[in-house]
């Protein structure tokens, strides 16, 4: 029989700006913004046990820094080249657990997270020279070698946009627009679409098994326009956003 548990309700005082998931420890990362105090904080989840590491946390650098990857219990961060620059310069690492700064290098800049951790260069050599980085320590250890620092795949699954199919029961909202975003899972699917309620454009969430609904939540109210995909799945869990301030992870199984 399928069933499902709510493992996490997070709630926060900023907007959740970004989401990363280190597929090694299991640790869901989220970057959170205040856009009117121009403050960015930084959270970590544990989605084995659903306890949250730590929240509210901060660095030096208030606003121009964000989430770059995370791997193997470690939080990468970014800095900016200057506040008129999108382009990311300097990392910071922090251990995901306990909140514990690691190290920082100012003249490193990241290109990808590899099989086998960041990948890396420093900005004052020309041509750049890619190499693999100790995420603990922030040291070099070899050049980037593409035959053995693969591309990883972080087992996140996320929905298609697709018209809405003829499998679904009859669901509690009309949809406003024809095209879902839909995901199957282990005799699950999960939907989210929007509406009208009120004269204003919601998106709601919505689980559904063997034809009947089991589950529904509002992802957002009041929103001026068509919202993109507000979930995803990782291993068995349905990870999405509410209002944009709150993480909520549902166990599926």
């Amino acid at each position: 029989m399928s069933t499902f548990k709510l493992l996490v309700a997070e709630h926060f005082t900023g907007e959740i700006w970004r989401m990363e998931v280190d597929y090694v420890t299991h640790t869901l990362l989220a970057e959170i913004r205040n856009t009117e105090d121009r403050a960015v904080s930084f959270a970590s989840i544990n989605l084995d046990s659903g306890k949250t590491n730590f929240k509210n946390y901060t660095i030096d650098e208030k606003w121009l820094t964000g989430i770059e990857t995370a791997y193997n219990g470690v939080l990468l961060l970014h800095f900016y080249e200057s506040t008129a620059s999108p382009a990311h310069k300097g990392l910071t690492a922090i251990e995901a657990a306990t909140g514990k700064l690691l190290w920082y290098n100012f003249n490193l800049t990241f290109d990808n997270l590899s099989s086998n951790g960041p990948i890396a260069f420093d900005s004052r050599f020309q041509p750049a020279t890619y190499s693999l980085l100790n995420i603990n320590n922030g040291a070099a250890l070899r050049k980037f070698d593409s035959n053995v620092d693969l591309v990883v795949d972080n087992q996140i699954i996320v929905p298609q946009t697709i018209p809405m199919p003829a499998n679904l029961p009859k669901l509690p909202s009309e949809s406003y627009h024809n095209n879902v975003h839909y995901l199957e899972y282990n005799n699950w699917i999960i939907v989210s679409l929007h509406s009208l309620w009120a004269g204003q454009l919601k998106q709601s969430l919505y689980l559904v098994k063997d034809g009947v609904l089991i589950f529904e939540d509002i992802l957002n109210t009041n929103i001026q326009k068509l919202q993109p995909e507000a979930f995803v799945l990782y291993r068995n869990q349905l990870i999405y956003l509410k209002d944009k301030v709150e993480i909520k992870v549902l166990n599926l199984s």
